[in-house]
């Protein structure tokens, strides 16, 4: 199957879609319009990029719009990052994690397969290291992505999180045994005979993950460990863009909850917000939305104190 993608104005969209007929109903978020077209799956997404995909994708989108430039990724120089594998010649399966080091907020995982058809269109619409990437740029690549990769997103929520933590759990346990289910979740979605490599963005040795992983690993002969691994691998790349792309709807969902904003990270900023809620709505509620274990905690309460001169 090829994949093409085109950016597109919005008087170009409205002359395509006046061209054939396109879906607008039912649409995943980040989606303007869909529709099949001679055997070929067009999308239009709300960034204005359009993705064309088929054996007769480059043909068909050529056809319908004769004046776009070839969507071609721009070259880039080698990579100066020293690594045994490149993993973007390779079929992975890539995972990451985001909210581990925020205060507020829960821990999410993704897994994601990134196939030999899927990198070139990946680096295409932007795919990178989401530290680099802004929010909505995030979520507005997250909202492409989860409509053709394959991909298992798991959420451990506050409540569960802080339930863990009090039975002994530590974070690195926590991610270690959500990492290994969304990896085994992909492994049901695709042909396991055409993956090449599992490759897990580094938060602990090899012996430590498999340890607490809880279960065994599904391919651990083609499972690899890698530091800074999003610069290494595009799937580990796009697991980040979607674990990260759940965890800024939910912080955006509660910053409407709670009618204030909620800060990421672990900062004196995210002290004052914990503070403020505990004046409002206590420290139960405060457990509810946050990391308990973390210090942020305490120090809140000692600013409440303070205050009040308790």
């Amino acid at each position: 199957m090829t994949n093409v993608v085109h950016k597109l104005t919005n008087s170009e969209i409205q002359q395509l879609m006046s061209k054939i007929p396109f879906d607008t109903s039912k649409l995943s978020q980040g989606m303007k319009a869909k529709t099949k077209y001679k055997g070929t799956s067009i999308s239009i997404y709300n960034s204005n990029k359009v993705m064309f995909q088929g054996k007769d994708a480059e043909h068909i989108a050529t056809q319908l719009l004769p004046n776009a430039t070839s969507s071609q990724a721009p070259h880039k120089k080698t990579s100066t990052i020293k690594q045994s594998i490149a993993y973007n010649q390779f079929q992975c399966i890539g995972s990451d994690e985001a909210g581990s080091g925020d205060y507020f907020g829960p821990l999410t995982v993704c897994a994601a397969y990134v196939s030999h058809k899927h990198v070139q269109i990946l680096k295409t619409l932007g795919v990178d290291d989401s530290k680099k990437l802004t929010d909505t740029k995030i979520v507005e690549l997250a909202e492409q992505l989860v409509t053709f990769i394959p991909h298992s997103l798991l959420v451990m929520h506050n409540e569960k999180y802080n339930e863990k933590q009090k039975a002994g759990w530590s974070q690195v346990k926590m991610k270690a045994v959500l990492h290994n289910e969304a990896i085994k979740n992909v492994t049901q979605k695709i042909d396991t005979n055409e993956l090449d490599y599992i490759v897990i963005d580094q938060f602990a040795e090899a012996g430590v993950y498999k340890r607490y992983a809880l279960s065994d690993l599904p391919f651990n002969d083609k499972t690899k460990f890698e530091t800074k691994g999003e610069s290494k691998s595009i799937a580990i790349a796009a697991a980040s863009i979607i674990s990260r792309y759940a965890f800024v709807k939910h912080m955006d969902r509660l910053t409407q909850s709670v009618k204030m904003n909620i800060p990421k990270g672990a900062s004196n900023k995210v002290d004052l917000t914990a503070a403020k809620i505990i004046e409002r709505k206590g420290i139960a509620y405060l457990d509810s939305i946050s990391k308990k274990h973390f210090a942020n905690r305490k120090k809140a309460e000692k600013l409440v104190q303070k205050k009040y001169g308790n």
